[in-house]
């Protein structure tokens, strides 16, 4: 089997790629990533020594580069990671975002459906069914929960979902969709809120928290997830959707005060800052349908998973510092330096 693996160099393609080299060394494998700046190519070092492995540059929505590589390669699946996935940034520039995920996603799947893949599997996000109340513990997304989404990351994110089961239904593309939690791990951009905590922490710098850090997500540590992938590919029915999801729910200030707990430092690193518009409150998933069908339980829980993760970044500082130099320095001061600068230095 050949799959295409689309956005493959960023934080959850690059470990998807790994696990599947490692428990499935007997398919062929190609990444297609634009190589934005989220898209690091040093991510896939060691996988470029694999045979069955190769790499190309280029956009999902160039249809004419998607078609042509479809004609040549002649894929049997294909998943779809490649996306703008940060929400600050959506909030600056919406358009990127409806471009590549939703335009993106459209040739995707007409190149699927002209050559005839045997799957076609989207990665979605838990933020397409909006937000929960931090009152009601009890509830939890539902595949079959009607779409809210809050952003334009989560809109685009929502769009391209019913356009891909709109193609299972017209044209009878065999397409699946998961919706995950928030993942953590290797390889993770540091915009996000592990990474980014772990390395400003670790250069003693300020940790900005939005608002009150009350707000709540659903952890999954990233390989549990690949492996959640891998099975829906596998055994997954067409046209379904199917949430992913850590069973680890934590407020964000608990994840924060974690991390620098782990790494000996003192919470009065911790600044709330302005929080930003349209803040989702909570997310959590119900996984019965993956429990249920598959049996699929994530293994690894937050404290093992943190652990791994902060190890990770301590030993691979080349990896990260490289990014922190650059233009993501530039963006990180425009989204944070005044807030920082607005709020007053108390301690937590």
């Amino acid at each position: 089997m050949k799959y295409l693996i689309t956005g493959g160099a960023g934080f959850i393609g690059t470990n998807f790629i790994y696990y599947m080299l490692e428990y499935h060394p007997e398919h062929e494998y190609v990444c297609l990533d634009k190589l934005t700046y989220a898209g690091n190519l040093a991510n896939l070092q060691k996988a470029m020594e694999y045979k069955n492995f190769r790499f190309v540059k280029g956009d999902i929505v160039d249809r004419r580069l998607v078609f042509d590589l479809f004609e040549q390669e002649k894929f049997d699946i294909v998943v779809n990671f490649a996306a703008e996935s940060h929400v600050d940034r959506s909030i600056e520039n919406p358009e990127l975002f409806l471009v590549t995920n939703v335009l993106g996603t459209q040739v995707l799947l007409d190149a699927s459906r002209k050559f005839g893949v045997k799957r076609f599997h989207q990665i979605s996000t838990d933020e397409v069914y909006g937000d929960l109340p931090l009152d009601r513990p009890e509830l939890k997304f539902k595949e079959t929960d009607n779409l809210k989404p809050s952003s334009p990351y989560s809109a685009s994110k929502a769009s391209a979902d019913l356009l891909v089961l709109a193609y299972y239904r017209t044209y009878k593309l065999p397409v699946t969709i998961s919706r995950c939690s928030n993942n953590y791990g290797p390889y993770q951009f540091p915009e996000k809120l592990i990474p980014l905590m772990i390395i400003n922490a670790l250069n003693d710098k300020e940790l900005p928290v939005y608002g009150t850090g009350q707000n709540v997500r659903d952890w999954i540590y990233v390989t549990d997830h690949c492996e959640a992938i891998d099975i829906i590919l596998q055994r997954g029915k067409e046209g379904e959707v199917y949430n992913i999801g850590g069973s680890c729910e934590k407020r964000n200030i608990e994840v924060v005060k974690t991390i620098l707990k782990k790494l000996g430092k003192p919470d009065s690193l911790i600044r709330f800052v302005k929080d930003r518009p349209g803040h989702d409150l909570r997310y959590a998933m119900d996984t019965s349908k993956m429990e249920e069908e598959f049996g699929w339980k994530p293994k690894t829980d937050f404290e093992e998973g943190i652990e791994k993760t902060i190890k990770w970044y301590l030993d691979n500082e080349h990896w990260w510092k490289e990014i922190v130099s650059g233009e993501y320095m530039k963006y990180y001061e425009k989204m944070y330096g005044n807030r920082l600068r607005e709020t007053n230095s108390g301690s937590v």
